[in-house]
């Protein structure tokens, strides 16, 4: 007791028992770090009581003076120039891999067989190949490991997936899902990496299609055969360093139809050409007893229509606000009808992390594992298959 009349310290209060500190070791600090670090901080006294406490350990880039930034920023307790320097230290217990794509093997297979658990944004690599031997070394290595397909985590999606699951919308026939921005319409917009193969991939496919594929498969299920046009509509930009121009080598858009092993149809677009559009993914799933819509624009919300409702006269779609105490994460936020975002997405995410390490539970099937990730990648694969040969091509993993 202190000497203020009714006051009790509550230092040291930690108990044995009490949750686990996970070491974090982070590459990258830009985009990605901040919404990671973001949901690290968060997640000791929301996910409460939590099943275990981040310790940012350690970040790590290339830019001294960007990443010290950082640190400082974020609250690392230090920083690296080297990510191979950073996987020797023994209090790093997950690698966060937040790096550009062509970072995304070589580090991630170097921290697996270090013995760290893996998180790997997405898309997981630049080819089925490459996710191929992520896979093989993190199952090699037996450390959990998870690609950062966040929208899983959105509440709305959770509930679509139970509703799915319940057998309450029956067969499905329809999957149909876009994912559109703007960002990089001016011609004089420069070359970044996104739009360097080499380095991405991919353009629209590997950015943003990657996520709608993955709804695809986590909401409808395994897709058989696609059929897909790609289009680049700049095919030169300014270089970024002012040295020149240099060709665009990847797709502005693409749009493919995938067959379902279940029988169904679906159609899949990305599209970083599309005015008005800041991070519009929409997606529509049409089953024999009703139909599904969710707008992550609008992400607190899903139009569900049940088919044979009474009265048919006022017959049609519901908008459900997905914010009650029962909804999925809901009992950790806050009265309903009091919003949550994007960004929240990533703690929930990163929370089925955690849980699955302290407890030794998998990570699917609502999380996304490296077989998630290697999946999606022959998916995206095929579809730059078919858009290249104008054939429908068969997806084998």
């Amino acid at each position: 007791m202190s000497d203020a009349v009714g006051f009790t310290s509550m230092a040291g209060a930690r108990a044995e028992g009490d949750a686990p500190e996970i070491g974090i070791g982070m590459l990258g600090y830009a985009f990605m770090g901040k919404a990671h670090s973001n949901a690290f901080k968060k997640i000791p006294y929301l996910m409460y009581p939590p099943v275990a406490i981040p310790r940012l350990v350690a970040i790590a880039g290339r830019d001294e003076e960007a990443v010290a930034e950082a640190a400082k920023r974020y609250g690392y307790e230090g920083y690296y120039t080297d990510w191979r320097q950073m996987l020797e230290n023994d209090d790093i217990d997950v690698f966060d891999n937040g790096g550009p794509n062509n970072v995304h093997a070589e580090p991630c297979i170097a921290a697996a067989g270090a013995g760290k658990h893996v998180f790997c944004e997405k898309p997981l690599a630049r080819t089925a190949e490459e996710a191929k031997s992520m896979l093989d070394a993190v199952e090699k290595a037996g450390v959990k490991h998870m690609v950062a397909f966040n929208y899983r985590f959105v509440p709305a999606i959770v509930q679509a997936r139970q509703i799915i699951e319940s057998g309450a919308l029956g067969r499905i026939f329809h999957f149909r899902a876009s994912y559109l921005q703007e960002w990089i319409i001016d011609p004089e917009f420069p070359k970044v990496w996104r739009l360097d193969k080499s380095v991405a991939g991919s353009g629209a496919l590997g950015d943003l299609g990657v996520h709608v594929i993955d709804l695809a498969r986590f909401l409808v299920g395994e897709p058989t055969r696609t059929m897909a046009m790609m289009k680049t509509f700049i095919k030169e930009r300014p270089l970024e360093d002012g040295s020149g121009r240099g060709m665009v080598d990847v797709d502005d858009a693409f749009t493919a139809l995938l067959e379902f092993e279940n029988g169904a149809m679906g159609t899949v677009e990305a599209s970083r050409f599309c005015q008005g559009h800041k991070n519009y993914e929409v997606l529509e799933i049409n089953g024999e007893n009703g139909s599904i819509r969710f707008n992550l624009e609008r992400l607190n919300e899903l139009d569900v229509y049940w088919a044979g409702e009474e009265p048919r006269e006022t017959r049609g779609f519901h908008n459900a606000l997905i914010s009650e105490s029962y909804h999925p994460y809901w009992e950790n936020w806050w009265p309903h009808g009091h919003m949550i975002g994007w960004e929240h997405s990533f703690v929930h995410e990163f929370n089925h992390l955690f849980d699955a390490i302290v407890n030794n539970k998998a990570i699917e099937p609502y999380g996304a594992s490296f077989e998630d990730g290697y999946r999606n990648a022959v998916i995206c694969d095929a579809i730059s298959e078919s858009a290249a040969t104008g054939r429908s091509v068969d997806i084998k993993y």
